[in-house]
């Protein structure tokens, strides 16, 4: 193989007999994982103009492991082929190399290419729990964009149960934008557990208090996590939250009571239609009764 890497510019034929070499003793666990030259002109070849040969590449350089992962962490912070910071920051992906978390943040807060940044964010979260503090960190800084803030609180909700125990703590913090996260993450954390037969009580407590919180934005995250969730014992503090002076709390109950499905809710929607006096509102309480209604049409029949 040291015949075709005299040159960091390979040609296509180069690549291909590289890419095949490199599978070759893959596949027969006799690749060398310290062979640094080798491996540096892997992820130099992730800049192919072949999209399939990048993923043969990003494959391979999955099943090494986390030896590449240092070459990767350097093509992602320094190469100026925006190709290669894209499939580096997706090759980590598969490999899941804590080590990575800090540079993957690093990229995620400071490359210009949104690509980056979205690679960045699967990385971290197919990292998992090494990658929650970090995450939280984002999400918590005032100088983190808020595009920056959704891609991190989509990982810590992708993250899932893994992340538990770091981020239940979190909705005792004093910023919104992280009791928000916690908020929306609980949902796969909650169905992660029910499909397990294994119902978390927490996440519910942590759930039924959110809607009361002081910020609309996390009372509107938890009510919309309940109605997807059909958590019917919440029903009671949702009809309490249609009489709400904010806005999107009271639309954000009605469309929760409506994903909920259940018929107790008719006759407070209803009331709370007759007297709501803002036309977005009634718009949503007017949609929440419709599908209702419908609802039990089709349950009587």
């Amino acid at each position: 193989m040291s015949d075709i890497l005299n040159s960091q510019s390979l040609s296509q034929e180069e690549t291909d007999a590289l890419l095949q070499a490199v599978n070759e003793q893959i596949t027969l666990h006799t690749f060398d994982t310290e062979n640094y030259k080798t491996i540096k002109q892997m992820v130099e070849s992730l800049g192919d103009k072949r999209g399939m040969v990048r993923l043969g590449f990003a494959e391979a350089l999955g099943e090494i492991g986390e030896p590449a992962t240092p070459f990767l962490i350097e093509a992602l912070a320094n190469h100026s082929n925006v190709v290669v910071r894209r499939a580096a920051g997706k090759t980590l992906t598969l490999i899941g190399d804590p080590d990575a978390v800090p540079h993957l943040v690093h990229a995620l807060l400071h490359d210009q290419d949104t690509v980056v940044k979205g690679s960045c964010v699967g990385a971290l979260a197919r990292t998992g729990e090494p990658a929650v503090t970090a995450l939280l960190e984002v999400l918590g800084s005032p100088e983190t964009p808020e595009s920056t803030k959704g891609h991190a609180a989509w990982a810590l909700s992708f993250i899932g149960s893994e992340a538990k125990e770091y981020l239940y703590p979190a909705i005792d913090s004093e910023l919104p934008e992280i009791r928000c996260a916690v908020v929306g993450a609980i949902y796969n954390i909650a169905q992660e557990n029910m499909a397990a037969s294994t119902p978390d009580e927490k996440a519910f407590t942590i759930l039924m208090n959110a809607l009361s919180d002081s910020s609309e934005m996390v009372r509107s995250e938890s009510a919309s996590t309940i109605g997807k969730l059909k958590y019917k014992p919440a029903i009671p503090k949702l009809i309490e939250l249609l009489q709400h002076q904010q806005e999107e709390t009271r639309k954000a109950a009605a469309l929760a009571l409506m994903k909920i499905s259940d018929r107790a809710a008719i006759e407070p929607l209803k009331a709370a239609l007759e007297r709501e006096s803002t036309t977005p509102v009634q718009s949503i309480i007017k949609l929440a009764i419709s599908q209702l209604d419908k609802q039990l049409e089709e349950d009587d029949w």
